[in-house]
């Protein structure tokens, strides 16, 4: 089984992404207008339509795939999906669209940037341009008097966007709200360069005015008590950007500016072996976000010298 009940009409998926369980799910909200929040990674993609199977949903009711941003691990396998989804069109922010259209460049520079993890999730296939919907806002009619409501929450990415389902009053944030670690019950910073600090601070304040019950995260799952963990992320970011700032300024190394994190912070504290056991996370989060970070610290830096 691929997939999981987790609320009235709503299901989570789990994609299995190179064989690693609790890395990346899919959500589908299973009203009479069927819509999926999350293609997923192009390797996956088999994984997610065997979920749209078991609930016994035709390929094609599906009129939206909801993506919260273009990034391989959330994004990357739109194109390949909408080959087997022939009334779909994606939901995309404006600044994702001409990567969805032309994945090229994403793909090289995740390449560079993740190393093999971009080889775990796979090449992106193109979106044909006709069959993507850009935007910022807007309400979609989910049927059965269910909608969903799109929001703006950059920081994470130029072009993240969060979805607000009414039928349960939860909020898919993509990367906006970090990192969910179920077996932990704790949430880590996704903060990849370029990673913009203020933004991401507003985009939390945006989510928590929405008081939502729950966050479904990308990575991964459903968590409840959505707000106080909103507040929490908000806190742990700019202890992150603090211990970053102060890093830089001393020239200290990747190295140290992460070990001085562990140290500092009570969640990585207590999960640090867990992330460096890692296959994934210690890539990402033990080293794309702490990089994310002094990027931010190094910008903030030359604009003070300036």
């Amino acid at each position: 089984m691929y997939t999981k009940r987790i609320g009235k009409k709503l299901y989570q998926v789990e994609l299995n992404t190179g064989g690693i369980k609790q890395l990346i799910c899919s959500y589908i909200i299973a009203g009479s207008k069927p819509l999926l929040v999350e293609s997923g990674p192009t390797n996956s993609v088999p994984n997610l339509l065997l979920g749209i199977q078991e609930l016994g949903i035709a390929p094609q009711a599906i009129e939206y795939v909801a993506i919260t941003h273009v990034h391989l691990d959330h994004g990357g396998g739109a194109g390949t999906l909408l080959k087997h989804l022939p009334n779909a069109k994606v939901l995309v922010h404006p600044h994702g669209m001409p990567h969805l259209i032309d994945p090229r460049r994403l793909w090289s520079s995740s390449q560079e940037v993740l190393g093999f993890v971009s080889e775990i999730f796979g090449k992106p296939e193109p979106v044909q341009e006709e069959r993507i919907i850009p935007l910022t806002e807007g309400t979609f009619d989910l049927g059965d008097g269910g909608k969903l409501c799109v929001l703006e929450t950059l920081g994470h990415a130029s072009h993240n966007l969060s979805f607000h389902e009414s039928f349960n009053g939860g909020v898919f944030p993509g990367d906006a709200a970090g990192t969910y670690i179920p077996d932990c019950d704790v949430v880590v910073p996704t903060t990849p360069p370029p990673f913009y600090l203020d933004l991401a601070l507003a985009s939390l304040d945006k989510l928590i005015a929405l008081k939502p019950s729950a966050l479904y995260f990308s990575h991964f799952g459903k968590a409840d008590d959505a707000v106080n963990r909103l507040r929490d992320y908000k806190v742990q970011i700019q202890l992150w950007a603090d211990i970053a700032e102060e890093g830089v300024k001393h020239n200290r190394s990747l190295e140290q500016i992460r070990d001085n994190i562990i140290k500092q912070d009570p969640v990585m504290t207590i999960i640090a072996d867990y992330v460096k056991a890692h296959r994934i996370y210690s890539k990402t989060v033990l080293e794309n976000c702490v990089r994310g970070f002094m990027d931010y610290a190094k910008r903030k830096l030359e604009k003070q010298q300036s």
